[in-house]
């Protein structure tokens, strides 16, 4: 009897990671696409001490080197539609007492496009073993595409300076310039009880951008959140932030690919963490309901939570607020409870669900499926979605069966492991 399951559950295994192999999930790529640029360690990282101060404003076309270090002072303003270039390879270490923060406003642009085998960091002053989420301020981008609160146009609530603080307008083709192969170390300052910035904060910023290859690591707030705007992107990492990982609002049009976050209960909030964060608006008084509401299209997407253990922290995924469009497909969620919840104001009518889409997608090891914070919506919701065209799989394998090399202290690979899946009892 016991060959008989045996034999049945490697079948299963086989047939799930043939499909797989089919329609890919996750992360992809012919190989690592992590490898040599990122830093799972950072604590121990040996940066070289400051060699040049960067404070103020840049109000002209200004370059930073490699050859230097760089120790960003308080809250730094690109300006008057000057561009940011910084090269390959250089290090910027965000001040802890002034909360070191860079902003490149409306009209401005930063190039910082590192190599696979040079990335750009932007990490704390502190030195080793010395370094905690929020040590310093963060990156925040400021552009001209639309959003949807009242004027459309609006500021992010971070005390910046009121004459440069504004993001919006109705150009989804803005350029804000290039993020490539950067990344963001111990971020996210906690301002105020009601007030924390992120590792990447993308307000009104237009699809011209380019966003890609980014790690951010131990951000004290979110990792990456968009502010409304019109942007595609890809190959990012969230690697144990204490708050969300990809935090959406304000009309954000998105699309987001072959991404990951890696979740700790160590390194999440109380009040509840999630991958992703999904809404339309804060306060719909404050909104342009005529205006695009938030649409989220997410494919290849890993969300895996570390500890198979859950101490709680880690809760569910994804967080889907009412007014919203959120499409997850050819992914992979493993160790989250439940898989998703839905605002309980989305009820479970087609009408809503519809705009919330789960197709092709393993949910491996999640303590409940997609629920409603109103429990009354559940039976409604687990019909719906039980629909073969979603084709959500829910399975329980082992993290180091389920990915190649889930091991943060090596050189993680986070893409299916086709190969020692199917190996299981040879």
């Amino acid at each position: 009897m016991k060959t008989k399951l045996r034999i049945a559950s490697i079948t299963f295994i086989i047939s799930l990671f043939a499909h797989a192999q089919q329609q890919p999930k996750g992360i992809t790529g012919n190989t690592n696409w992590m490898n040599n640029w990122t830093s799972f360690r950072p604590a121990v990282n040996d940066y070289s001490e400051a060699t040049n101060i960067i404070a103020g404003t840049i109000d002209k076309d200004t370059r930073l080197v490699k050859r230097n270090v760089y120790h960003l002072v308080g809250v730094v303003y690109v300006t008057n539609n000057a561009t940011l270039t910084i090269e390959p390879g250089t290090v910027i270490r965000g001040d802890d007492k002034t909360c070191g923060t860079l902003v490149i406003t409306n009209g401005a642009k930063i190039i910082a496009e590192g190599l696979e085998t040079d990335p750009i960091i932007f990490t704390s002053e502190n030195e080793i073993n010395n370094r905690k989420p929020g040590d310093w301020g963060g990156i925040i981008v400021l552009g001209k595409a639309p959003i949807n609160t009242l004027g459309g146009v609006h500021t992010l609530p971070f005390d910046l300076e009121p004459t440069l603080n504004h993001y919006g307008g109705q150009d989804p083709e803005d350029n804000s310039g290039i993020l490539k192969y950067v990344r963001i170390e111990y971020a996210g300052r906690k301002l105020s009880a009601s007030k924390e910035l992120n590792g990447l904060s993308l307000a009104g910023v237009g699809r011209k951008t380019i966003v890609s290859n980014i790690q951010i690591s131990f951000s004290n707030d979110d990792s990456f959140e968009c502010y409304g705007g019109d942007l595609n992107l890809s190959n990012l990492i969230s690697f144990r932030t204490t708050d969300d990982d990809f935090d959406f609002t304000q009309g954000a049009q998105i699309n987001i690919s072959n991404s990951i976050a890696i979740r700790h209960p160590f390194s999440s909030d109380i009040s509840g963490s999630r991958c992703f964060e999904v809404d339309s608006y804060e306060k719909i008084a404050n909104t342009d309901m005529t205006k695009k509401m938030t649409k989220i299209n997410a494919s290849n997407i890993t969300l895996v939570n570390l500890e198979e253990n859950n101490q709680g922290l880690v809760r569910e995924s994804a967080y889907i607020r009412e007014n919203t469009f959120f499409n997850l497909t050819n992914s992979v969620v493993s160790g989250f409870a439940p898989f998703v919840l839905l605002e309980g104001a989305i009820g479970n009518g087609e009408a809503n669900l519809s705009k919330i889409s789960f197709k092709n997608v393993i949910a491996n090891n999640c303590k409940g499926e997609i629920e409603s914070e109103s429990a009354s919506n559940n039976t409604g919701i687990k019909n719906y979605y039980g629909n073969p065209q979603y084709d959500i799989q829910f399975t329980k394998v082992k993290l180091n069966e389920l990915f190649y090399l889930p091991n943060i202290k090596a050189n993680p690979d986070f893409r299916l492991n086709v190969n020692n899946t199917l190996a299981i009892g040879n």
